[in-house]
């Protein structure tokens, strides 16, 4: 058609009226056509003029960036941009003529059904060339908030898987001699023990022959093997908690309400969120659906979310605990007001012996994240530093179960 078009242009002297008026209309449409196509992408398209002024944006760039309304050709593209970052990369990258390509920016889309809740674009911006000259620039926008997740959820597979492989070495070679050196500690003790009066008895002055009383040597003995005991018991606890994170775990699925184990959860840990002066506030879904779920490992996945959030919430704040039922899946929302994860943390935070407590053993979101997956789910987080934190658990309706719940009625 455009072919067509350019033809037709060249004979327009000699076009009647009828026939100029026919290739306007076939015009129109072809540009209506161009236009449907450019909307109909998933993608974000602008284009610029050799003045950087926008002259073309698709719906799906306007929604995303987002773009306030503009006269085609008039105003520079940085004008009509609302985000600041993203404007002031527009203003430089397009005054400079350069070519940049798949720069990231974290930017909060409009009509998200969580508030603060951002979406990570993709943005390139290259010449646009006809005829060997450069008439424009042509910026492209991607959407790779799920392919991120997805090369993130991959990552901490892979490390799980890697752990795995471990475990069995691990077992013995830490674990058993770990349970030998308490048993020779308890020896020792008990030695010390059958000792102590002997010692007291050959010092009836209570000053041995270093001028000192011998009830100080076992004193200070107690306590050295106390810090070693104390020592044994944590290195106990973290093989555990390693064992438990690479054993397959033997899940017992059994339909529930999820809403009646979060409500039991809130009543478990509300004492002791009271005495750090947190506010828990449940928002649940009435019309959530019953699923199968371990109540056991579900309730430990939780209860470590929301310790998490106490931890991020020293001097108090608020702690929402959320359901919702949305486009066939059930969403579990854990927020807090809490200090928030800085942003090169957030990609590491499920990831096997990352912390950043002191004594910490960097498995709590580890085990999180392998209990939702054995729930055939998915878990991310969203956070700003200083902002607060957000974990989202997925957990998907069973086909039948689903076609179950939307079912409204209709003849036998």
């Amino acid at each position: 058609m455009r072919e067509f078009i350019k033809r037709a242009l060249q004979k327009l002297n000699k076009m009647t009226g009828d026939q100029v008026r026919g290739l306007l209309f076939s015009a129109a449409a072809e540009i209506d056509r161009l236009e449907t196509v450019l909307d109909s992408i998933t993608e974000g398209i602008l284009v610029c003029d050799t003045e950087n002024n926008l002259v073309l944006a698709n719906k799906y760039a306007e929604r995303m960036l987002p773009i306030s309304s503009f006269e085609q050709g008039k105003v520079p593209l940085w004008q009509v941009v609302r985000d600041e970052k993203i404007r002031d990369f527009f203003e430089i990258t397009l005054q400079n003529g350069d070519r940049v390509e798949e720069r990231e920016f974290d930017v909060e889309i409009n009509g998200t059904k969580i508030p603060g809740v951002s979406r990570l674009l993709s943005i390139s911006v290259l010449p646009l060339v006809k005829d060997h000259q450069v008439t424009g620039s042509l910026i492209y926008i991607e959407d790779i908030t799920e392919r991120r997740i997805k090369e993130a959820q991959l990552r901490r597979a892979e490390n799980l898987a890697s752990l795995t492989t471990l475990a069995a070495g691990v077992a013995h070679e830490i674990k058993n001699p770990l349970g030998s050196l308490s048993i020779h500690i308890q020896l020792i003790q008990k030695a010390m023990a059958a000792n102590k009066e002997i010692y007291y008895n050959a010092h009836p002055s209570g000053i041995d022959a270093l001028g000192q009383d011998p009830r100080s040597h076992f004193a200070n003995l107690d306590k050295y093997i106390g810090v070693v005991n104390e020592e044994i018991d944590r290195l106990n606890r973290i093989v555990v908690d390693f064992l438990f994170a690479v054993r397959p775990m033997n899940m017992d699925f059994r339909e529930g309400d999820l809403n009646v184990l979060i409500e039991e959860l809130a009543e478990f840990v509300r004492y002791e969120l009271e005495e750090s002066d947190i506010k828990c506030i449940l928002e649940l879904d009435k019309n959530l659906p019953r699923i199968g779920f371990d109540e056991r490992y579900m309730k430990q996945a939780l209860l470590n979310l929301i310790k998490n959030a106490q931890a991020a919430m020293e001097g108090g704040g608020k702690l929402t605990l959320k359901t919702e039922f949305l486009d066939g899946e059930i969403q579990v929302l854990v927020s807090d007001t809490g200090i928030g994860i800085p942003d090169g943390n957030i990609s590491k935070i499920f990831e096997p012996y990352f912390t950043t407590k002191e004594t910490g053993s960097g498995l709590g979101l580890t085990l999180v994240f392998k209990i939702v997956r054995e729930h055939r789910g998915e878990i991310s987080v969203k956070s700003k530093e200083g902002g607060g934190t957000i974990f989202k658990i997925t957990l998907p309706i069973p086909q039948k179960e689903r076609k179950l719940i939307t079912f409204e009625g209709g003849e036998e």
